[in-house]
């Protein structure tokens, strides 16, 4: 038997999948906690985690993915990691954690971003870096560096959660370019570590771990690590990447004109470019995606919506708790444009695809003699739709050409009104597949360890369960009329 790991490191959760290389089907899978994993904040603003719950969490859901697939450890031919982005993990010269790690949702170092994008002009910044310094690793780290300078000295290596997890498989710290520019370390014009804003907060080289490709073998797991997670020793660990370009992976997203988007408890958009240019605004973020190279560009350009779920599960209880999928199915009789009745989803805090405004969530135009719930939920959907393709606009811009729009069959991507009305505005074909992070880890790392010859031959048996072609229909007037409310609410 031959299975690829794939660990996927989320800030709620950890999962592992087992996927048999010759079928391409999931064996076993397993996630914990089974409740959500805990975030602490000692002062407003901030988000940590102690690195090792990862790891525990990791060996629970790994021994129960090879359980549930009866594999034993000689089984395990590569190993993927997927983890959550823009994390910093501090530690010493004997790889022991210096303090806990300040995760993506930690806004303590918006400042330090701020400042640096002000002194060193927007113009350095967005051309080499594709962003502002914003509130990503390199701020966090410069935080850490002013605020807890006894820790900052004693720092040998700083390191994305996907390279810890992967020192602690290995015994090896390194890193990758992708995971570099998702921190902000990555120099798009060099093709290099960012000297430029390393130098303007005074940060040594030496801090940044090896750099070692997205696909590869990055190292080979120890004797100990094997004891400890039923492995087996020597396995490689052949590729790791940030939750979103490793989403975008999972749905064979890797070429320009190609688009992955999520719609789960917030909502994702990513697309695949290979011109280097950004958003002048920082509406979107730029990153360089698992496949690039400076021979090859390939840069993902992330649009999010912060509370696409959080929206309609406040609808859903709101209405007396209707469910799922009664309000799919109410929702089937109501026109396009739900007569009229708009509906903005921005109800979670300030969206940076709005210029970092926070506007709130909104319902519009309400009319007492003809609008029921049912109006409210295609509303609802519409609006989510709606702010996707606003966001698509603007990553137009930063050289995202939309053609092809694939999404795990999940979430929102159920229903058919929500994907109908996407491919309708947009234009785009949607491609609904059955896979998720975990799985499109373990696929990376069957490419990257060989198994499989081309990312071609990794995704020959993913499964698609549906596609939605264009249809004919008001959409397009539905959204001008949409995003012409939003633009007189931003005025």
């Amino acid at each position: 038997m031959g299975y690829l790991l794939g660990i996927d490191i989320g800030s709620s959760s950890v999962k592992a999948s087992l996927l048999d290389s010759k079928t391409g089907k999931c064996a076993g899978d397993a996630h914990y906690p089974k409740t959500e994993q805990i975030i602490e904040s000692p002062e407003p603003g901030f988000a940590e985690q102690d690195p090792q719950c990862w790891y525990d969490t990791a060996k629970q859901s790994i021994a129960d993915a090879m359980a549930e697939a009866g594999a034993e450890p000689e089984d395990i031919k590569a190993i993927g990691i997927a983890y959550q982005m823009h994390g910093l993990v501090c530690v010493d010269k004997n790889q022991d954690v210096l303090r806990p790690a300040i995760i993506w949702c930690d806004s303590r170092a918006v400042p330090y971003g701020e400042a640096a994008f002000k002194t060193l002009g927007a113009e350095p910044c967005l051309s080499h870096l594709m962003n502002s310094p914003g509130n990503f690793t390199a701020a966090k780290l410069a935080w850490v560096k002013e605020h807890q300078p006894d820790i900052y000295k004693k720092i040998d290596k700083i390191m994305l959660p996907g390279d810890w997890m992967a020192m602690k498989l290995t015994g090896k710290t390194s890193t990758t370019a992708s995971g570099l520019s998702e921190g902000m370390f990555w120099d798009f014009q060099e093709e290099a570590p960012a000297k430029f804003l390393m130098d303007y907060w005074g940060f040594n080289e030496n801090l940044l771990a090896e750099i070692v490709p997205t696909f590869g073998i990055q190292g080979t797991v120890s004797a100990e690590a094997a004891a400890d997670l039923g492995l087996a020793e020597g396995t490689p660990v052949a590729y790791r990447g940030g939750d979103q370009p490793n989403n975008a992976l999972s749905l064979n997203v890797l070429n320009p004109g190609e688009i992955a988007a999520t719609a789960g408890t917030s909502g994702v958009v990513y697309g695949v470019t290979e011109q280097k240019k950004y958003d002048p605004q920082s509406r979107v973020n730029t990153f360089a995606h698992v496949n690039h190279s400076a021979e090859k560009p390939r840069l993902g350009v992330l649009l999010c919506i912060n509370g696409t779920s959080s929206f309609i599960a406040w609808l859903k209880r709101t209405l007396d708790n209707i469910s799922y999928k009664e309000m799919d199915e109410i929702i089937e009789d109501i026109p396009i444009g739900s007569e009229g009745l708009i509906a903005l989803p921005f109800g979670n805090g300030a969206e940076r695809v709005l210029g970092n405004r926070e506007i709130g969530a909104q319902f519009a135009n309400i009319d007492f003699k003809r609008h029921t719930r049912a109006h409210m939920c295609r509303a609802l959907q519409e609006g989510v739709v709606f702010s996707f393709i606003y966001g698509m606009e603007v990553m137009e811009q930063a050289g995202i050409e939309l053609k092809t729009i694939r999404a795990g069959f999940a979430n929102m991507f159920m229903s058919d009104v929500f994907c109908e009305t996407l491919a309708g505005v947009s234009g785009a074909t949607i491609e609904l597949y059955k896979t998720d992070g975990a799985l499109g880890a373990a696929r990376g790392a069957g490419y990257g360890a060989g198994i499989f010859l081309s990312l071609e031959e990794a995704f020959a048996n993913l499964e698609l369960k549906k596609r939605i072609e264009p249809a004919e229909g008001p959409y397009k007037e539905a959204y001008a009329a949409w995003k012409a409310h939003l633009e007189t609410v931003l005025n």
